[in-house]
């Protein structure tokens, strides 16, 4: 009896994958529209999977060519994923970012010339919310509609600015106002954003990375990831987090800092130096390529307009674990870490900001008992 069941076990395991493969076939079937040529991927042998090689392909500015655009994929559910405490995988958080941003933007032929990545954001009582956008900064590539398959390479960077919002947080103000008066770029939009450097894991040299069909292989995703039900492809990529890019002044980097060292606490340490950002792309079927609605969209996303990390289509979801339960950074010693924050906060203004410019500042009479501690 148990020989049985085991079988039966072992048969049902294997023929899942195969089950939701099916069900992403049964929507590619009536979904490709009219002039797909495809080709681009066989014009050189080295394209080929199991292990596509781009090399030879020029890495191309991501809005270079947006007037070569023909067709799309839209990544619906960009599922990312990493650990919240770095080297330790019982602590891997899974969170999708907004929808309705990504997009994969490719010739009737199959050749990509452009990619644009997702936002999202996190707020932190000390500073109010921040924006991240996985930024691209060079692409290069192929996509087959008809084997539901795609190989990239690509090159990006973490940005991270204040959203609207927290641009009405006092001490936000105060310290905006200090680095104008400084001539200092102060993060308050993505123009001015710290930039956090990326390479291919393992190669801090190597910042090309790839993204490849289906999910990636380095860990199990739970349920609430995976889309095979209603996906039409899948891609991964994997990117390691590099130190952020100086400013060339030390206030401002060490400011920059800062602000980093906040944001990665309320977020998991998401874009902490070292740590594994992973995100499996479920792509909605291919559709034709408006250029001049192309060109809106990234440039939306590109400026942020629609602000306070958000999107047109719902704010993707919270980070949670495995089994379902939310990340919260302000639980255990959340409270402990959240006064240790406020403090170097706290000491950056009283450092950098005279008694005198707080006189003259319409601030709230806390930020003057802050100068006398």
């Amino acid at each position: 009896m148990w020989l049985f069941l085991l079988n039966a076990y072992i048969i049902t395991f294997l023929a899942w994958p195969l089950n939701q493969f099916n069900k992403m076939k049964n929507i590619q079937s009536a979904t490709i529209p009219p002039g797909w040529v495809g080709g681009f991927e066989e014009s050189n042998p080295a394209f080929a999977y199991p292990d596509p090689n781009l090399s030879s392909l020029p890495m191309l500015d991501n809005m270079a060519n947006i007037g070569l655009l023909q067709r799309q994929q839209a990544v619906r559910w960009p599922e990312f994923s990493w650990q919240t405490i770095p080297g330790n995988e019982n602590s891997r958080c899974f969170q999708m970012f907004a929808p309705d941003i990504s997009r994969l933007g490719y010739t009737d032929t199959g050749r990509v010339y452009s990619i644009i990545c997702p936002q999202q954001g996190a707020c932190s009582p000390t500073f109010g919310c921040l924006n991240v956008e996985v930024t691209v900064t060079g692409q290069r590539g192929w996509a087959n509609e008809t084997d539901q398959e795609m190989a990239a390479d690509m090159t990006v960077e973490g940005k991270i600015w204040f959203s609207p919002s927290s641009l009405e947080n006092w001490k936000t103000i105060l310290l905006w106002n200090l680095f104008n008066s400084l001539n200092l770029p102060f993060p308050s939009d993505k123009t001015h954003a710290i930039r956090v450097t990326t390479h291919c894991p393992g190669l801090p040299d190597q910042p090309i990375f790839f993204v490849r069909k289906g999910e990636t292989t380095l860990f199990k995703s739970p349920a609430f990831a995976q889309h095979y039900d209603t996906a039409w492809a899948i891609g991964n990529l994997s990117v390691e987090i590099g130190p952020i890019l100086s400013t060339g002044n030390s206030i401002a980097d060490e400011f920059n800092t800062l602000v980093m060292e906040i944001f990665n606490f309320a977020k998991g340490n998401i874009l902490q130096a070292g740590n594994i950002l992973t995100w499996n792309l479920w792509f909605q079927p291919p559709t034709l390529v408006n250029q001049e609605e192309w060109r809106n969209h990234a440039e939306k996303w590109r400026q942020s307009i629609d602000a306070d990390h958000g999107s047109p289509d719902g704010n993707g979801t919270e980070p949670r674990y495995f089994n379902g339960e939310p990340f919260n950074p302000f639980g255990g010693d959340g409270e402990k870490h959240l006064q240790a924050e406020e403090d170097k906060v706290n000491a950056f203004i009283k450092k950098y900001v005279s008694k005198d410019a707080l006189r003259k500042a319409k601030l709230p009479r806390n930020a003057f008992l802050l100068m006398d501690k």
